[in-house]
């Protein structure tokens, strides 16, 4: 493909993001009126069962969630067009004893079916002894910087950020003990978990025990806003080679906020990390403004960088990491995108449109200077 070739395809992009934006729009407007009662019942036949009378199990609803992405991604001559079941999982929770918590869930892959068993998620024990306090046993998430400590179900972004890629978990799910709460506007979660050599349930437990500490605090009524969160994550990691649950970090801290007042709202993280075993050292930023056009239709923004002190220490992202597989040393990227939430969060469309660019020194294959545009369909229940 020619340069003028990869304009003209840059332009189209951009023209078909605009168009999706429009369409939108329009059809929230003339939706916007309508009562989602027909959704409430949809998703009451997740709640399979309830009753506080009893004194063993007092709830039990489904859990999961459904996302497919389209994805294309084109850098000078280098194309690449891909169909995919982002993530489909499924399971159950459980109340038990007034006190407890039983959640199961896997990871399965309708698209390739071999395997069709991708791996455990959630797979823990919770138990809140009251409401200031809860902890938990299992497999669990191990939430820390801005992305990886938000849900794949509420991302406002089609998928997380290249700084989260880098230098957050993206395993997510490992096994541990966490301990969680928060009074008087501020929360905390602790946890200690296995680095071990990853497989489908809960590793090999062959590798380092990480630490996570995480500090924050409700700014909200002191600037009246609808929300002010800030908070400060910070994971330390034994150097081992059998750690493939996480990445070749030692250190990781990151500093995060995020604002919402009304329409509009805006979140930052700026992280570091200090690698080992070749992985070299790390520092990004990242900044994630939002705009509601109505009660809809949700616009989003983010620019995101990331540098190593060393050449080839930065990963592209996902889908462009499937045209270029090589690494770099300074990623930078200007990302902008549509929501269209039907039913909020459980169902909503997503369409984003990023130019990325790959600085990388070594000049051994990393380098990326290209569009992507990824729009998808988010089903969580």
């Amino acid at each position: 493909m020619t340069c003028s070739q990869e304009h003209r395809m840059s332009r189209r992009l951009v023209v078909s993001h605009t168009v999706v934006l429009c369409l939108l729009t329009l059809a929230s407007t003339a939706a916007a009126q309508d009562e989602p009662s027909g959704f409430d019942r949809a998703w009451q036949f997740a709640e399979w069962y309830e009753n506080e009378d009893n004194p063993v199990v007092q709830s039990m609803v489904l859990s999961g969630r459904f996302q497919a992405d389209y994805a294309r991604v084109s850098d000078d001559g280098v194309r690449h067009d891909e169909w995919n079941v982002r993530r489909f999982r499924f399971g159950a929770k459980w109340e038990l004893f007034r006190e407890f918590t039983l959640q199961i869930e896997a990871d399965f892959n309708p698209q390739e079916r071999d395997p069709f068993y991708k791996r455990l998620t959630d797979a823990k024990l919770e138990w809140a002894p009251n409401g200031d306090v809860e902890f938990a046993i299992g497999k669990q998430s191990v939430p820390f910087t801005l992305d990886g400590a938000t849900s794949s179900k509420e991302l406002l972004t089609i998928d997380r950020s290249n700084l989260a890629n880098n230098m957050w978990f993206p395993q997510e799910y490992m096994p541990g003990l966490s301990v969680a709460g928060g009074k008087s506007g501020w929360n905390y979660h602790a946890g200690a978990y296995s680095a071990g050599e990853a497989n489908r349930e809960f590793g090999e437990f062959n590798g380092a025990i990480f630490t996570l500490l995480s500090l924050g605090y409700d700014l909200s009524e002191h600037f009246g806003a609808d929300a002010f969160d800030v908070r400060v994550d910070y994971i330390n990691q034994s150097e081992d080679p059998q750690n493939s649950f996480t990445r070749a970090l030692e250190h990781v801290a990151s500093l995060s906020l995020s604002v919402t007042d009304g329409v509009w709202g805006i979140s930052a993280d700026v992280t570091t990390g200090v690698g080992y075993l070749g992985q070299s050292d790390l520092w990004g930023a990242q900044l994630l403004p939002h705009v509601d056009l109505n009660e809809r239709v949700q616009v989003v923004g983010r620019f995101t960088h990331v540098t190593s002190d060393d050449p080839n220490g930065v990963r592209l992202a996902r889908y462009e990491n499937q045209a270029i597989s090589g690494r770099g040393d300074r990623y930078r990227e200007f990302y902008t995108g549509v929501n269209y939430y039907i039913y909020g969060h459980k169902l909503k469309l997503q369409s984003g449109l990023a130019f990325g660019d790959m600085q990388d020194t070594a000049n051994d294959g990393g380098s990326y200077s290209g569009t992507s545009w990824v729009t998808g369909l988010r089903i969580s229940w």
